[in-house]
């Protein structure tokens, strides 16, 4: 018996052919990407501001440290991390007056006129060492205070949730609680 002879493949366009895939695979795959926080930096300026700031205005500061060792103080005191969200809202929102809590101005807002408007600002602090995680997670807290607030505004005012109201509308609530947050360099904190 006699074996036939197999004729050999002609390979030469097998490398091309893989180059082309290779390039449509990578053309037509998306990737994930971080996304980060959405936050809105001041603009830069060369100038620095040399005046110390005003100290009847530190009662409309909140501040929050978060040292090396994740700790979280709020107001020189230490506090849990889950309760950050409520602390912040009784700051800006200062139902009794408080005089330890942040202060009101009236101010005339399109579609819901006069309204007492918080000058609360959320001052956040970091060490040089502390944790991403946990940094994400005090941004996350101070946010859900501020979403929360407006939502709560959206509800008593336009009688449905923050996201379901439209432009004019979500530009009136967040007039009547601006979201102020100032972040401060990283530094090294002493421990809590």
């Amino acid at each position: 018996m006699t074996r036939r002879q197999i004729k050999e493949l002609n390979a030469g366009s097998m490398a091309d052919i893989a180059f082309l895939l290779l390039i449509f695979f990578l053309v037509t795959t998306t990737m994930d990407s971080d996304l980060g926080l959405g936050t809105v930096l001041p603009p830069y300026t060369n100038e620095i501001d040399n005046n110390p700031p005003d100290k009847k205005n530190d009662r409309n500061v909140f501040e929050i440290l978060v040292n090396s060792e994740n700790q979280l103080m709020v107001e020189k005191q230490a506090l849990d991390i889950a309760l950050l969200t409520e602390a912040t809202k009784a700051f800006i929102l200062n139902p009794s007056d408080d005089i330890n809590l942040s202060d009101k101005e009236m101010k005339n807002i399109t579609l819901l006129g006069p309204t007492s408007v918080s000058k609360g600002i959320i001052s956040l602090q970091t060490a040089n060492d502390t944790q991403y995680q946990t940094y994400l997670m005090v941004q996350n807290e101070i946010v859900r205070a501020f979403n929360e607030m407006r939502d709560d505004m959206a509800r008593t005012k336009f009688g449905k949730a923050y996201d379901d109201l439209d432009k004019l509308e979500k530009d009136a609530i967040r007039a009547a609680c601006p979201k102020l947050i100032s972040e401060a360099e990283p530094v090294k904190i002493a421990g809590i």
